[in-house]
C-alpha cells in the first residue's frame, strides 16, 4: 500500500505529464502517416475515363477501385490516387501549420474579426461568466455547508435546477437580454452556478469538526466560527473545486456562443468548418485547450503560493 502510495519524484512526474500529449500525439501521426492503419479513401491525382472523378477529390476505396478495375476491364485509362484519411482529419503537421496562420490570416470578409479577435472575446465571456457565478456560489455554498437550516431551503431547489440543460434557457435568454453578449454569460453561469453551490457546500462540510468544537470550547460563537474557523480550513479545497468549475465554464462556450448572434471562437469554427478547412478547426479547439490549461497551471502555482501551509492545495 505504501508503495503504491509512493511520492513521484519531479522528473517522473515531468516525464509522465510529457508522455500523456505524446502518446495522442504518436497515435495520431500513426494514423495519419501510416496507410496501412486506416486511410479509407483515394484522393484523386488523376480521373482518368471516369467523369465524375474530379482531381483532389476525394472518393472512398471501395468505390475508386471498383472504377479503376472497370475502366482496365473496358480498356479505358484508369484513375489514378493516392490513399488519404477523411477531410475531417487532417494531418499534425496540417494542424500545426494552422496554428500559426489562423493568427496572421486576414479574415475573408472584411469587417468580420481576426481570429485572435474572436479568441479574446471568448475568453472574456467565458471569465465575465465565471466571476458572476462565484460572486453567488461561493458565499451561498459556504453558507450550505455550514448550517443545516440554509442547507434545507436552498440546496433541494439547486439540485433540482442543476438537471436542468442550460443551453435549453437559450431562447428565453435572448428573448430577455437580448442578441449580444448577455445571454451567452447567462448561459454560462446557469451551467455552473448550481454545481459550483454544491460542490463548494459539500467541501464546507468536509472540515474537520473537531476545529469547530475546539473554537467553540475557546468561547467563540458561530459567526466567528464561520469566518475564523470554517472558512479558512475549507479555503483551499475551495480554491481546487474552482480550478475544475472553471473548466466546465468552457463546456459551455461553444453552446452560448451559438445563441443569438454567433460570436468568438465559435464563429471562427463554424465559418471554417463550411469551408472544410478542418485544419483550422482542429487549431481552434487546440487552442481552446491550451489556454484551459495554461490557466489552471497558473491557477495552481497560485494555490501553492497561497495556501504553503496546506498540502491539498496543490
Amino acid at each position: 500500500m505504501g508503495y503504491v502510495a509512493k511520492e513521484l519524484s519531479p522528473k517522473s512526474k515531468l516525464l509522465l505529464g510529457l508522455g500523456s500529449f505524446l502518446i495522442p500525439v504518436l497515435i495520431w501521426c500513426a494514423v495519419s502517416y501510416s496507410p496501412f492503419l486506416w486511410h479509407p479513401q483515394v484522393q484523386i491525382t488523376q480521373s482518368g475515363s471516369v467523369p465524375y472523378f474530379q482531381v483532389d477529390s476525394r472518393v472512398d476505396k471501395a468505390v475508386f477501385y471498383a472504377e479503376a478495375q472497370s475502366a482496365v476491364n473496358a480498356g479505358a485509362e484508369p484513375p489514378q490516387g493516392k490513399l488519404v484519411n477523411p477531410i475531417y482529419l487532417p494531418a499534425p503537421h496540417e494542424v500545426a501549420k494552422a496554428l500559426v496562420t489562423a493568427f496572421i490570416t486576414p479574415p475573408a470578409q472584411p469587417d468580420a474579426p481576426w481570429f485572435h479577435q474572436s479568441l479574446w472575446h471568448s475568453i472574456k465571456i467565458v471569465f465575465s461568466a465565471f466571476f458572476i457565478a462565484s460572486l453567488i456560489g461561493i458565499p451561498l455554498g459556504i453558507l450550505c455547508g455550514f448550517s443545516q437550516k440554509i442547507s434545507q431551503l436552498t440546496e433541494p431547489f439547486v439540485e433540482f435546477f442543476r438537471y436542468l440543460p442550460a443551453p435549453a434557457f437559450g431562447a428565453l435568454a435572448v428573448a430577455i437580454l437580448g442578441i449580444n453578449d448577455a445571454p451567452k454569460i447567462a448561459i454560462i453561469v446557469i451551467g455552473t452556478l448550481f454545481q459550483q453551490i454544491l460542490i463548494i457546500a459539500n467541501t464546507t462540510r468536509m472540515v474537520d469538526r473537531g476545529l469547530i468544537e475546539a473554537g467553540f470550547t475557546l468561547g467563540t460563537n458561530k459567526l466567528k466560527s464561520l469566518f475564523h474557523v470554517v472558512i479558512p480550513a475549507a479555503l483551499p479545497d475551495i480554491y481546487r473545486d474552482l480550478r475544475v468549475l472553471l473548466g466546465w465554464a468552457w463546456t459551455y462556450l461553444i453552446v452560448s456562443e451559438l445563441i443569438g448572434t454567433t460570436s468568438g471562437i465559435t464563429w471562427f469554427i463554424t465559418q471554417q468548418a463550411r469551408y472544410q478547412n478542418f485544419d483550422n478547426v482542429y487549431a481552434a479547439i487546440l487552442i481552446i485547450g491550451v489556454i484551459g490549461l495554461v490557466c489552471d497551471v497558473v491557477l495552481m502555482k497560485l494555490g501553492q503560493h497561497l495556501f504553503k501551509w496546506k498540502a491539498g492545495a496543490k
